[in-house]
């Protein structure tokens, strides 16, 4: 099979189109035939080793892959060849104190295509049969594809953490991304008001079509100023933060009294020195996310099939194209999602 391995950690170069043999399932696996895997910021990290997350070299990445299951190893019921599926990007053991309590996305013991196991930069994959989701009818691949993280972790972010309520104003940074329109769109939906954040207008001009109604360019204006110019002073009830860095530093001078900030990325800086002062004279809240639950991914997929949900898709490469897409990203050219197709 064709799939896209690095040897070494390095710039999008390292990735390289090779020839691996086909994979067979093991008990309790079925193989999937990817027909779309999407890219993640995550997987620039993972390749730059910068991640800070175990990877075994040479590997194959991709987060989000969809396609058909193709064969089934021993062992596995309730699901047949032909059938969509999404790879879910979390599969967790279902045994631990984590997964017993419901917090199935915390599982120490979880297995991560594109981390733990290779991922969907490749024509097959071989899979936990436990973590398939069946895609909508409606649904194409592509779009499956762009779902689960962008979206799972919105929904994650806004309605499962922070539980963001009809009329809050909502801060969104790195508006034009996966994860930032995708948290414009769940905000939304839930009857928030927006203020999206970005670095072009041309990102913002995306996040006010999602439904934002202000949209200010941090390369060009004072975030904190622009917010609290917007609320009248006031601030925001909630902010969805996956940036880091000066961003996030930034994002703290705008929130209002007893507001949420909620972090689920640092792609722009890991460590970050914070005043503590508005925490505890305005009551404030910052608050962590990570991944999904199996449940916020199918609530998503539902929303997604129905339309009610639109993953954005910059653009569509082939698979020998993935240095390609790694570099758009890396350029912080692309708006919503990249995917490739195998």
């Amino acid at each position: 099979m064709r799939a896209v391995v690095f040897r070494a950690y390095g710039p999008p170069g390292v990735l390289d189109l090779t020839s691996l043999p086909i994979p067979e399932p093991g008990p309790g696996e079925v193989r999937i035939r990817v027909r779309a895997c999407a890219v993640n910021h995550l997987d620039l990290d993972l390749r730059a080793g910068k991640a800070r997350m175990p990877i075994t070299l040479p590997h194959v990445l991709g987060r989000e892959a969809a396609g058909t299951v193709d064969a089934i190893g021993p062992g596995v019921s309730g699901v047949a060849p032909g059938e969509r599926v999404l790879a879910a990007p979390i599969v967790p053991c279902g045994r631990c104190n984590a997964c017993q309590a419901g917090d199935d996305n915390l599982c120490p013991h979880a297995q991560m295509p594109g981390i733990q196991m290779p991922g969907g930069y490749a024509e097959y994959l071989v899979f936990p049969a436990r973590g398939l989701l069946r895609l909508p009818a409606a649904l194409s691949f592509e779009a499956a594809a762009a779902t689960p993280i962008s979206f799972g972790t919105a929904w994650r972010m806004l309605v499962t953490i922070a539980a963001v309520r009809p009329g809050e104003t909502v801060l969104v940074t790195g508006a034009g991304g996966g994860l930032g329109s995708a948290a414009v769109q769940v905000a939304a939906l839930r009857g928030a008001q927006i203020i999206a954040a970005a670095g072009s207008d041309q990102k913002l001009d995306y996040a006010r079509a999602c439904g934002a109604f202000a949209g200010i360019n941090y390369r060009e204006t004072d975030l904190a100023v622009e917010v609290l110019r917007l609320t009248g002073g006031r601030g925001v009830d909630v902010a969805v933060e996956h940036i880091g860095g000066d961003i996030l530093r930034a994002t703290l001078a705008c929130m209002a009294t007893k507001g949420r900030l909620i972090t689920g990325g640092g792609h722009g800086g890991e460590v970050v020195p914070l005043d503590v002062i508005p925490f505890f004279r305005k009551e404030l809240s910052l608050l962590g996310s990570r991944s999904q639950r199996r449940e916020e991914l199918e609530t998503v997929l539902r929303l997604v099939g129905e339309g009610a949900l639109v993953p954005h898709i910059d653009r569509v490469l082939p698979l020998e194209a993935a240095a390609e897409a790694h570099a758009l990203l890396e350029a912080r050219s692309v708006i919503g999602k990249v995917v490739l197709i195998p």
